[in-house]
């Protein structure tokens, strides 16, 4: 019986984080996504030149509203410098670093702070960086061209640009050589649209990673996976504009969640808390590994450790 392939027309744009010696940087290693030719590990339909990569949440504020690791980690979540060395020894490809502290309603930390801790976690781990801003479209703006000028030539993956300010953070990126992470709600449409902006001011496609603000349970989760899965096909398809990679910040959606901060007491046919809440980030993952991710952005060491051993297996 004859094999039914189904054959795409175009690739997946090729995205590289971190830059090393040979290339102006100090990174140990150059990570490179994106590339497929296939929908994720159909290898028999085409190529994956790159597997999926898994990141370390690294929050500069202790993350309240994840109970469970805040107060698991507790002896490094008020450090991050001491976060972010874990990531080598858990196994992250590379480091993902959230200013959190620099929104105007948690300590309204100033764009010299924001340069300073980025240079300092450079200093300390040689993973690939990416600086997440503090989710304030106007304060993002203050301190992520200050973060982007303290990075110049690491090559970092800067975020989160958005319809309200990615003029100013791309043009950040681009006079020091970043790539930038084009986040829109769940909708393909503002998702091209924001990509067409981007690559308007002269940002390569090759340098352009989509969020499409990752659900991390039920309905959210299963409309952000079909966003994703269209936008993958529809770059396979031949749509240049969608052909970018894709991150999916996981962590911060599902440690957030009530199944993950519920203990068993008040919920016993839930399980035990620390097993429950690792498995949702496990589980989250692994959904969004096959529709699409290329990042994934995972806060918990085991969480890190089966997500890798799973893409091991499937590469």
């Amino acid at each position: 019986m004859e094999k039914v392939i189904e054959k795409a027309v175009s690739k997946i744009s090729e995205l590289a984080i971190g830059a090393t010696s040979a290339n102006g940087g100090t990174r140990e290693k150059e990570l490179k996504i994106g590339g497929q030719s296939a929908m994720p590990f159909l290898h028999f339909e085409g190529s994956m030149p790159n597997a999926p990569v898994v990141a370390l949440e690294v929050w500069d504020t202790v993350p309240e509203e994840w109970p469970l690791i805040a107060d698991e980690f507790k002896d490094i979540v008020n450090d991050p410098i001491k976060w972010a060395q874990k990531g080598k020894e858990w196994g992250a490809d590379l480091i993902s670093l959230r200013l959190e502290s620099c929104h105007p309603d948690n300590k309204n930390n100033s764009a010299a702070y924001a340069a300073d801790l980025v240079k300092k976690v450079l200093a300390a781990t040689k993973l690939p960086l990416i600086v997440i801003g503090c989710g304030h479209p106007e304060k993002d703006q203050e301190i992520l061209p200050a973060v982007a000028e303290a990075a110049k030539g690491e090559k970092i993956l800067l975020g989160m640009a958005t319809k309200d300010n990615y003029k100013t953070i791309v043009a950040a990126a681009l006079a020091s050589g970043h790539s930038i992470i084009a986040e829109s709600p769940l909708d393909i449409n503002l998702a091209k649209q924001l990509n067409i902006l981007v690559s308007d001011m002269s940002m390569p496609l090759e340098r352009i990673a989509m969020h499409h603000t990752t659900g991390g349970l039920g309905y959210g989760f299963e409309y952000c996976y079909s966003i994703m899965e269209r936008c993958r096909l529809a770059g396979l398809a031949g749509d240049k504009i969608m052909a970018t990679p894709i991150i999916n910040m996981i962590a911060d959606e599902t440690w957030k969640t009530k199944e993950a901060k519920t203990p068993q007491d008040e919920q016993p046919n839930w399980g035990d808390l620390h097993k429950r809440a690792i498995n949702w980030e496990i589980a989250c993952a692994a959904g969004y590994l096959q529709s699409g991710a290329d990042i994934l952005v995972l806060a918990h060491p085991e969480s890190i450790k089966q997500v890798k051993q799973t893409i091991g297996k499937l590469k």
